[in-house]
């Protein structure tokens, strides 16, 4: 894994000076064009990857834009006598609220890490970081005014600010969805807006990771080629989807692919000196380094670094399915659920009419389903299928293209006209919110699966920790496209790092999964 850090096997010696000394004094000397920066004054070191660099400089003029816009909305809203409150002129205040709080609050973004190149684009840690510097901005602005306040004067008007602030908030996290929308769509068209990555591990990791990483071309990773820790017969690296490469210079093999960064996989970043070479050798190099450990599918927040003399402990939380975050999901599943029925009573009543008009039967259908802790109930679903459904099943086993617990067919002749309308939309599952307001459900969660076989042994047994729900993880990921063993494992991953703020997540891309009609059938 590691490239060669070998210093030069002569030394030279003066002719007057001890073999012991020489060894001591006369060391080979630094190289100049490696290692981090010697003082304050040097440059950090360039980036190989720099297609970040005009989509930070289009955040930030972004979020100067939204400043104003934020400062213009509420202004020209409100009368010019309550806004000016506290200041000498209208002058003053057009400097504060056009100049200042916008160069104030780009301090501040910058400050809480909101221009950081490595949480742009991808995940929820860019607003959270957004939120901070929105807490940020509202504490300097109380404190400046405060600090300002003339004895007996007229006070600056704390409504303004905040609407000011709310305002100027929203409007850089609108912007930022939309720049992100712009860059996942460059990322889709091309490898463009993206980071060449180079794996180095055994083939099984590397493998996984790269299948990983190519599902979500988002995150802008692209594998270009595996370096192997370990020899590997011709045979079997010929499967690789890219090529591979064993008992190269690390260095030398990332130039000459033109990739930017490194990924350790596995177990091959289990040897902390051979890593830690490594680290050292790219310093300076512009070459990002990245670790993909053993320890997969535990999101951050249950992940605590805890170093003790040097060494760096990974402290694993366990999951939390209890508390007041878990009060809050049943009771926004219940609120929601009983608001959602009786807003979509019209539209559930022209379904049913519509199916009947189909296939004479019963609107509705009703399966027996796993829920929570193993409990059997019924889910409710509009019927899309003909009545003799399930005598027609038998027959078209072979047809399955599915593995494991589910059985689905792309063209599967059962399902009606109507129903193959509300399958690609996903109104079918509407009415599931039934189950949702009786508890057997919940809006976010785990697929609810069949109770015919009851084989929920070993890991699947865990998904039973919590409440189905009508989306989750894998409608947002896939659908239907995905096999077995990877439903199951998002699955799992849902119920090991649940949070409220990730429930939201999910129902937020749930509505462009369900727009877009992605694996629905």
């Amino acid at each position: 894994m590691t490239t060669s850090l070998k210093h030069p096997t002569t030394v030279p010696k003066r002719s007057n000076v001890p073999d012991y000394v020489a060894d001591r004094y006369e060391l080979p000397p630094v190289p100049k064009t490696n290692g981090v920066a010697r003082n304050a004054f040097a440059r950090p070191t360039a980036r190989r990857a720099r297609w970040h660099r005009p989509y930070l400089l289009c955040l930030i003029i972004s979020d100067l834009l939204c400043v104003m816009a934020a400062s213009w909305t509420v202004i020209s809203q409100l009368e010019i006598n309550r806004v000016t409150s506290g200041f000498e002129g209208i002058v003053e205040f057009q400097v504060a609220a056009y100049a200042f709080m916008p160069l104030l609050w780009l301090l501040l973004l910058w400050g809480n890490g909101a221009y950081d190149r490595r949480v742009i684009g991808l995940g929820t840690d860019e607003f959270k970081r957004v939120f901070r510097a929105t807490i940020a901005v509202a504490a300097t602005v109380s404190f400046i005014a405060f600090g300002f306040q003339k004895a007996g004067g007229e006070g600056l008007s704390r409504g303004t600010v905040a609407f000011v602030i709310l305002a100027a908030m929203t409007y850089i996290i609108a912007a930022r969805l939309l720049a992100r929308r712009v860059l996942y769509v460059v990322r889709r068209r091309g490898r463009m807006a993206t980071y060449r990555m180079l794996l180095i591990g055994s083939l099984p990791e590397t493998l996984f990771v790269y299948k990983v990483v190519a599902r979500n071309p988002k995150a802008g990773l692209v594998p270009v080629a595996i370096h192997l820790s370990e020899h590997v017969p011709a045979s079997r690296r010929s499967q690789a989807p890219v090529p591979v490469y064993y008992g190269r210079d690390l260095v030398d093999l990332v130039r000459e692919l033109r990739a930017d960064t490194i990924a350790v996989c596995g177990s091959a970043g289990a040897e902390p000196d051979e890593l830690r070479r490594l680290a050292w050798q790219l310093e300076g190099t512009g070459i990002d380094l990245v670790v993909a450990p053993q320890l997969t599918d535990i999101a951050g927040p249950r992940v605590h670094i805890r170093p003790i003399e040097g060494l760096p402990l990974l402290h694993v939380e366990e999951p939390k399915l209890s508390g007041v975050a878990w009060l809050a999901k049943n009771t926004l599943d219940r609120v929601a659920a009983a608001i959602g029925l009786i807003l979509l009573a019209p539209l559930f009543l022209l379904i049913s009419l519509a199916i009947s008009l189909t296939d004479r039967g019963p609107a509705f259908f009703r399966q027996l389903r796993v829920g929570h802790e193993g409990q059997l109930f019924k889910v409710w679903k509009f019927r899309t299928m003909y009545t003799d459904a399930e005598e027609r099943k038998s027959k078209l086993e072979a047809q399955n293209e599915t593995d494991g617990m589910l059985f689905k067919i792309r063209d599967d002749p059962r399902v009606t006209p109507v129903g193959r309308f509300l399958r690609a939309s996903s109104i079918d599952e509407l009415p599931q919110l039934i189950n949702v307001l009786k508890g057997e459900m919940s809006l976010v969660g785990p697929r609810p699966l069949p109770a015919e076989d009851g084989d929920y042994l070993g890991d699947v047994r865990r998904r039973l920790l919590v409440r189905p729900g009508m989306t989750g993880l894998w409608q947002v990921s896939g659908r239907s496209d995905l096999n077995w063993d990877e439903s199951v494992r998002l699955d799992l991953y849902y119920v090991d790092n649940w949070s409220l703020a990730y429930d939201l997540s999910i129902l937020w891309r749930t509505v462009g999964v369900v727009l877009r009609r992605k694996g629905a059938y």
